[in-house]
Formats: structure tokens, sequence, C-alpha cells
């Protein structure tokens, strides 16, 4: 039987109880989706590896991407979905450098919807879905903004990916948008 959506969302739980970390990892989902349909790639297999990115981050934190690969490989996961999963972790705590286009993806939007996270919670409406490239660049810059996003990561993971960082960053919001509703960021948004 088919690993499915399901059951990595039942995988996750089980793993993490940390509202924000079940948020984050259903944003990352939506940008990874939304990224593979866009580059004509197999959305399951990137969401599901969006889904469980962090799996064990909540409970195995000095052990990130290490234990998680234990976890999937019991689990019967895609060693495609486990790779990736544990090469978004490079240089941090995996030694497992990105090569695919959805390894590089992984790497670089993780990183990137903490930061597009806390700009839209800054915004007025608080949402995803007015948000703008120019105001999460400006975020970007400034280094004291969520100064616990790593824009090294994302700077580096954009080079990989051979796209500049507004690009990676109108990526994520439409990514975003697609679950806002999920993440707790549709906001206040006007319709006018």
């Amino acid at each position: 039987m088919a690993f499915t959506r399901d059951d990595a969302f039942a995988l996750l739980q089980k793993y993490n109880d940390s509202e924000a970390l079940i948020k984050h990892a259903l944003s990352v989902e939506g940008v990874m989706r939304h990224y593979a349909v866009k580059n004509g790639e197999d959305p399951e297999v990137w969401g599901i590896t969006g889904l469980l990115h962090d799996l064990d981050y909540e409970k195995y934190p000095e052990e990130h991407c290490k234990k998680e690969q234990e976890i999937l490989t019991g689990e019967g996961i895609d060693p495609v979905i486990i790779r990736a999963v544990v090469s978004h972790g490079y240089g941090i705590c995996s030694d497992v450098k990105p090569e695919s286009l959805m390894e590089k993806s992984l790497y670089t939007f993780d990183e990137l919807t903490g930061l597009v996270t806390a700009t839209a919670l800054m915004h007025p409406s608080k949402s995803v879905m007015d948000l703008k490239v120019k105001s999460v660049k400006k975020k970007f810059k400034s280094k004291g903004f969520a100064a616990g996003v790593n824009r090294e990561v994302i700077t580096q993971g954009c080079e990989w990916m051979g796209i500049d960082v507004s690009e990676a960053i109108e990526e994520v919001i439409a990514g975003m948008q697609d679950v806002a509703e999920a993440i707790g960021l549709k906001g206040e948004v006007s319709e006018d």
C-alpha cells in the first residue's frame, strides 16, 4: 500500500505537538506542492517531503535529520523523500548536499517560509494573501528581523536553483497562499 498524504500527516502529528511546527510543515508542504506543479514534478512526492521535513525536530532537536532518517526508513518511506529531508539540513546538521531540484527547493524554501510567515504576521492584515515580494525582500535585508532565519541558506539555495531571492520569495508567497487558511495566515484582507 502506498504512503499517502494522510499517512504523512498522521506521522507528523505522532512526533509533533507544537502547533507552530505543524503550521510550518503545512507551509513548506504548500510551497513544495506549488513549485512541483510549476516545474512539472509530482506534487504528492514533493508535498509529503515538505510535510515531513522537520518530523524529528520537536522530540529530537539535537539529532535533527539523523533521527528522522531512522524514523522514515523504519516507516518504509521512499528513499528519494528521505534523502531530500536529510539534505535540507546540509551544512547545519547533515553532510548530504542537495542535488535534485526537489532537494534544492526544500533547502531554500524551508528557511524562506519562516521569513514570509514573520513578515505576514507584522503586516496589518496578518495575511499572506496581500503580502508583496518587496515587503519580504526588505525584511530579508534587515538582519535583526526574524534573526533565526538563515539568510545564507536562502542565498545559497537560490544560487543552486538558478533563481534570485525575489523569485524565490514570490514562489513561497504563492505556495503559502494555497494553504493560508490551514496555516493561520489568511488574515483580514479587505476585498476592495
